[in-house]
Order: structure tokens, then C-alpha cells, then sequence
């Protein structure tokens, strides 16, 4: 059994003052492997209250210790790489084949937002005025389960190339990845206050930093939902908000796509993560007439990915996170087939052999409809829905007609048309053929995606406040 029984503040590994317990279940099997004493608002207080300490000295710190300090946790990263990942497939279930690229993703955020830092001009002339970049202060960040290390190292990147300090409230569901992450910050030598780290729950932990009036900024991934109750909770104190939140991603598919390689790719899209991903292309949109066409590549795709223990080698496709989650995508599974969509393939239940586990039967939805619940909904599970257009205009519009703006992709042969659609299409990372994400650029969503920018010198920015000087031969 683990037992995770510190949280991290001001350079120490401390009993909080919290008491209650979270079990750590495998969502694997369903077996209690550990658990976590969580923090509460006591906890969070003393936290904060060490990073605002700390922040008067960190934020005078020059580019240069910023930077070794950034390099420093790159390296404490790589150097636990295979327990770091072991820990992710345990815990969260990511495949084995996923899990190391997960923890080199977490590591190389830090490098990428040391060269935005190496790059950055924190001071340049307007005319006759000088604009001094500086940073905001401390940071509460609070980060999701189901990219725990990428999520808290994008964040926490940038907020040290800034010269802020931190205290983050990871997902509680994510407390051995947590305390291995946090091990490495420890090792890399960063000042003490920091960086903080507060198991807890979003009530009491995730309260008190989005109402402490010393915070000045939340940086949050996670539910549109629990996005829009920080953004509330914050207008008192005047806060700084970054929000990366939910997402009904787009993925359109014209007529003169190779769809031998487009639908087996949109399929592998909207499974992403094991179906558990903001970005994940749940929404395919195809010409009419080719519906069947598309029906059977999609079939074949979805029979030649191994669904399985994560901690084989072959699996494709892992777990959801926790019974709570696989019930809910259960339902979504129920509604489709009772609103009246083509169960292509999947369904509700588990896969054979697999039901212990959160396992999801892999879904494919055809003929479904704008007005279903799975069209306009976030599942965060291995569920695809197919609908059909009979022109270009029209796939934009049903493309458009979502509440969310986070990812979108196009397959086409005519690049410019592809160009063309993605400035219509309202969604803040627009994929083409197949690209993948440029992690040192700007990403986060348009409507209830979020407000925001992450990653890179956007990233960077989003941590600082402008100041303007105004005088007579002002010295840079």
C-alpha cells in the first residue's frame, strides 16, 4: 500500500493539517493500491502565505538563474523517467506505449519555456515611454487528472520563467504521480516557497486559492463547468485568470481526403489518452455520400486497437480513471442509442475479459444528429460521433455549432482550401492532415474553452503584468 501522507511547502515535505483520507483505486482492476491525506484551507493558507514570502526575493531573480532553475527540473524529471512513468500507468491507466512519452511531454515543457525565457524582452521602448514586463505574483495553479505531469510542468514553466512563485493543487486522483513530480522539484534545489504543492479537494484547497486575496492569478484546466465557478469566485480580488476548459472538437473530412488514412486517423484522434482528452476529435464530420465508406473504415480501425491492461505492451487503449467516470460514459453510450444514432461499433459494457476494470467498450455512433446529446456534450471517453454533411458550408456551421472552441481538425489534398476552413472555424488549434501540436505555441480555446493562452512565450506573457515608464532619457 502507498501512503501518501505530506504535501510540500516552503522547501519541506510537511504533515498537513487536513485529516481526511482519499482511497488511490487502480483503474485497472478497481483494487485500493494506496491513499492520500488531503490538505484543506489551513494547508493551502500556509502555502500561500510561503510563496508570497518567497516571491520577494524570486521575482528579482535574473534571467539567467530562471533558466538554470528551469534546466534543473528538466533533468530531476528525466532522471526518475521510469518511475514516473510506472506511477502514470498505475494510477491513471495510460498505456505503457504512452506513458514514457508522457513523462518526456512534462520534462520538455520546462525546456521549452526556458527558451521563451531566454528569448523574452522584459524591457523595450514605446516611443518615449519604457514598458517593463514583471511578473503578476503568486500563482494558484490547479491541474487536472488526466494529464497531471504535462499539465502542472506547462504551468509551472512559465510561472518560474516569470518570476512568480506557486502553490499548486494537483487532482487528488493524482497523488502518487503528484508525490514523485513533486520529489523531483525537491531534488532540483528550487528556493524554498516556491513552489508549493497541496493535495485537496477543489472545495477546500482549490477555495482558498481562488479567494485568497494573496494570489493574484489562477492558472486552472478542467471542466467548463468548475472553470466558470473560479472565474466567479475571483472577481472580488480582481484575480488574473488562465482558463484551458471543455471541448467538442470538430474534425472535418472533405470529399478529396485520402480517407484510407483520414478516418483511421479521426478515429485515433477522438481515443486520445484513452478517450479522456479536451483536444480529442469527437465530432467527425463526412460528405453523405460516402457514409458508408466511412462507416466501415471506422470499424476496422476501432477492431484493430487492442483495448487492454495498460501495463502491456501493446495496448492501445487503457482505462478511464475511475468507476465515476466510466458510469458516466456509460450513460452517454445509453442516450446515444436511445436518441435514436447507428451503434456502428461498441456499445455499452465492458470488453470481454476486461471487467474488472473502468474498461469502455470502444464506440462508434453513425447518422447521429446535431440535436443528440452526444453531439453537443463532453463525453471524455473512447465515443465517436459521425455526422454528415452535403457541402462545405454546412460542415463549417455544424462544426461552429457548439458552446466549445478548444481543438479542430481538416483532412484535405487542397491545402489552401484547408487554410481557408481553418479561419472559419472557431477554435483556438486548428490541425491539418494529420499535424500534431506545436508545444512551444499559443494554446487554449475560444467560448467556453476557455480565456487565455499556455505554452511558450504565450505562456510567459499570460504570467506577467505591463508597467509604463515615462521620463527623460530613461536608462533600459
Amino acid at each position: 500500500m502507498r501512503n501518501i501522507d505530506k504535501i510540500y511547502i516552503d522547501g519541506k515535505f510537511v504533515t498537513p493539517r487536513g485529516t481526511d483520507h482519499l482511497e488511490l483505486v487502480n483503474p485497472s482492476t478497481r483494487e485500493v493500491f494506496g491513499r492520500v491525506t488531503l490538505g484543506n484551507e489551513e494547508d493551502a493558507k500556509l502555502a500561500i502565505t510561503a510563496a508570497k514570502a518567497a516571491f520577494s526575493t524570486f521575482s528579482r531573480t535574473s534571467v539567467e538563474e530562471r533558466s538554470a532553475m528551469l534546466q534543473r527540473l528538466n533533468d530531476a524529471i528525466l532522471d526518475r523517467i521510469d518511475e514516473l512513468a510506472e506511477a502514470n500507468i498505475l494510477e491513471y491507466g495510460a498505456p505503457r506505449m504512452a506513458s514514457i512519452g508522457r513523462v518526456k511531454l512534462a520534462a520538455a515543457n520546462l525546456m521549452d519555456s526556458k527558451e521563451a525565457l531566454e528569448q523574452f524582452d522584459f524591457v523595450h521602448m514605446i516611443g518615449k515611454a519604457k514598458v517593463v514586463s514583471e511578473p503578476v505574483g503568486v500563482i494558484g495553479i490547479i491541474t487536472p487528472w488526466n494529464a497531471s505531469y504535462s499539465q502542472i510542468t506547462a504551468k509551472l514553466g512559465a510561472a518560474i520563467a516569470a518570476g512568480c512563485t506557486v502553490v499548486i493543487k494537483p487532482s487528488e486522483l493524482s497523488a502518487l504521480q503528484t508525490q514523485l513530480l513533486t520529489e523531483c522539484f525537491h531534488a532540483a534545489g528550487i528556493p524554498a516557497g516556491v513552489i508549493n504543492v497541496v493535495n485537496g479537494l477543489g472545495a477546500s484547497v482549490g477555495a482558498e486559492l481562488t479567494c485568497n486575496p494573496d494570489v493574484a492569478m489562477i492558472n486552472f484546466t478542467g471542466s467548463t463547468r468548475v472553470g466558470k465557478e473560479i472565474r466567479r469566485a475571483t472577481v472580488d480580488s480582481m484575480k488574473r485568470v488562465t482558463l484551458e476548459l471543455g471541448g467538442k472538437s470538430p474534425n472535418i473530412v472533405l470529399d478529396d481526403a485520402d480517407f484510407a488514412k483520414a478516418i483511421p486517423a479521426a478515429v485515433r484522434s477522438c481515443y486520445t489518452n484513452n478517450g479522456q482528452a479536451c483536444v480529442a476529435g469527437t465530432r467527425l464530420f463526412v460528405p453523405e455520400h460516402r457514409l458508408e465508406e466511412v462507416k466501415k473504415l471506422a470499424r476496422e480501425t476501432v477492431e484493430s486497437i487492442k483495448v487492454g491492461l495498460p501495463s502491456e505492451a501493446d495496448t492501445i487503449l487503457g482505462p478511464l480513471v475511475t468507476e465515476k467516470q466510466y458510469n458516466q460514459v456509460q450513460r452517454y453510450i445509453l442516450s446515444g442509442i436511445q436518441e435514436g444514432a447507428e451503434l456502428v461499433i461498441g456499445g455499452e459494457g465492458q470488453p470481454q475479459g476486461l471487467e474488472k476494470g473502468n474498461f469502455v467498450r470502444p464506440t462508434v455512433f453513425a447518422n447521429v444528429t446535431e440535436e443528440m446529446t452526444i453531439a453537443k456534450e463532453e463525453i471524455f471517453g473512447p465515443v465517436l460521433s459521425i455526422l454528415t454533411y452535403n457541402n462545405e458550408e454546412e460542415a463549417v456551421a455544424m462544426a461552429n455549432n457548439t458552446d466549445y472552441g478548444l481543438g479542430a481538425y481538416i483532412s484535405t489534398a487542397n491545402m489552401e482550401k484547408a487554410n481557408e476552413l481553418a479561419s472559419r472555424i472557431q477554435a483556438g488549434v486548428v490541425l491539418i492532415n494529420g499535424a500534431g501540436f506545436e508545444m512551444k505555441a499559443p494554446f487554449g480555446g475560444f467560448k467556453h474553452s476557455g480565456i487565455g493562452r499556455e505554452y511558450g512565450i504565450y505562456g510567459l506573457e499570460d504570467c506577467l503584468e505591463t508597467k509604463t515608464i515615462t521620463g527623460f532619457d530613461l536608462p533600459m
